[in-house]
């Protein structure tokens, strides 16, 4: 999820990042306020809408409803066009040409608040917007205009597919989002064995992307961040025809890529030590859980049960809601995930809900003024763990404070 983030952002970074200081400080400062209302406690300034909407989500698949708060948090970030920025500090002030504008917490948002219900108005506006700024091959980029790539394509696919739509029939020049995850799809045999690349390289070669293949799974299925065990999946790669051919054939990459590290994937950046994937892992399951292909996601969702508690812990409240639909996706107990209730940790990270279930939380509930300011400096993170643990794209902010 916010695994499938990560390469969008890293898009992002060649348009916004020559503009980024070379030093920062993440953490933010005592003076510092963030809205009560929101999840978390890191700097929001390029995941709130994302790391809210995960949250939300995560809650409503486990049956928490949320602080009304939270939800109306939510609901105040969308601008008049109908589109979502990634935070807006202050929801009073009209969105203008200088807001960016994310295609990515867009339909996480509508994901999120066409789960919660009640909120028709909202994703019908959003979703029409989705369509408005959809690409000429049938895709979408991070930001509205920009290029296609997996994550952001297929996490509008989940909206759509979420608001009652038929992502199919969702066209532009006669180009369907599935023929966008088609031509990012690569064929069987050599390095690339059916995964999907997130976007083109410079010269128009595809390479395999394991984030993106999660991604990938997902919107070729037609599905969004919540999933079901699918049926069991015997299928083999060839030739990508059609979505659903498309989608076994990045599962099988993703089961190889699992099964060679012990069940995880690994990421490092150029000059650095290879290191766990929890994020990305995470995705993963969800994906081959939806495709069904429920043995080695099995396999994966124990090792996190196993190693991603400090991830989490570190990471804050997108990476909870992670885990929590990838045990969703496996069958798996959220609230004894290795010995820890994840519902009872996400929900400490923001207001509590109005039905907590099991779940508790100690923060506060005092009116939110929907206008604190934060500091400018944690996007500096973003870029150097980009590859290392978070998504939809994606999914995508700074892995060790987002998710």
């Amino acid at each position: 999820m916010n695994v499938r983030r990560s390469a969008a952002v890293l898009a992002a970074v060649a348009v916004i990042g020559a503009a980024t200081p070379a030093a920062a400080d993440p953490s933010p400062s005592p003076s510092q306020a963030f809205p009560s209302a929101l999840y978390g406690d890191k700097d929001p300034k390029f995941d709130g809408v994302w790391r809210q909407s995960l949250a939300l989500l995560a809650q409503d698949t486990v049956g928490v409803k949320p602080a009304a708060k939270s939800v109306q948090w939510l609901v105040r970030q969308q601008c008049a066009d109908g589109s979502f920025a990634s935070y807006r500090p202050d929801p009073t002030t009209a969105c203008d040409a200088k807001t960016l504008l994310d295609t990515n917490a867009t339909s996480a948002a509508v994901q999120a608040l066409t789960a919660l219900g009640g909120h028709d108005d909202v994703t019908r506006k959003a979703v029409g917007w989705l369509k408005a700024v959809q690409n000429k091959d049938g895709g979408w980029g991070y930001s509205p205009g920009g290029a296609s790539d997996t994550n952001s394509t297929s996490i509008v696919i989940g909206a759509l597919a979420a608001a009652g739509e038929k992502p199919d029939q969702v066209e532009k020049d006669g180009k369907s989002p599935y023929d966008a995850l088609l031509k990012l799809a690569l064929p069987c045999g050599g390095d690339g064995d059916g995964a999907f690349a997130f976007q083109p390289d410079k010269k128009g070669e595809l390479a395999a992307n394991a984030d993106a293949t999660a991604a990938g799974v997902l919107g070729a299925l037609g599905t969004g961040m919540v999933v079901e065990p699918g049926k069991k999946s015997d299928a083999t790669c060839e030739k990508a025809a059609t979505p659903r051919q498309a989608a076994a054939n990045g599962a099988g990459y993703l089961t190889a890529a699992l099964a060679k590290d012990g069940d995880h994937l690994m990421s490092a950046l150029a000059g650095a030590e290879p290191q766990p994937d929890f994020g990305n892992t995470a995705d993963a399951v969800v994906a081959l859980a939806a495709q069904g292909d429920t043995a080695q996601a099995e396999k994966s969702v124990r090792w996190l049960e196993k190693n991603s508690a400090p991830w989490a812990a570190q990471s804050g409240p997108a990476a909870y809601a992670q885990l929590i639909l990838a045990a969703h996706a496996t069958g798996t107990n959220p609230r004894d995930f290795g010995g820890a209730d994840l519902v009872k940790q996400l929900g400490a990270t923001g207001p509590a809900p109005q039905t907590a279930g099991k779940t508790t939380s100690g923060a506060s509930d005092e009116k939110d003024s929907g206008s604190d300011f934060f500091g400018v400096w944690w996007y500096v993170g973003v870029c150097l763990v980009a590859g290392i643990g978070i998504g939809f794209l994606f999914t995508g902010r700074k892995k060790q404070q987002q998710l």
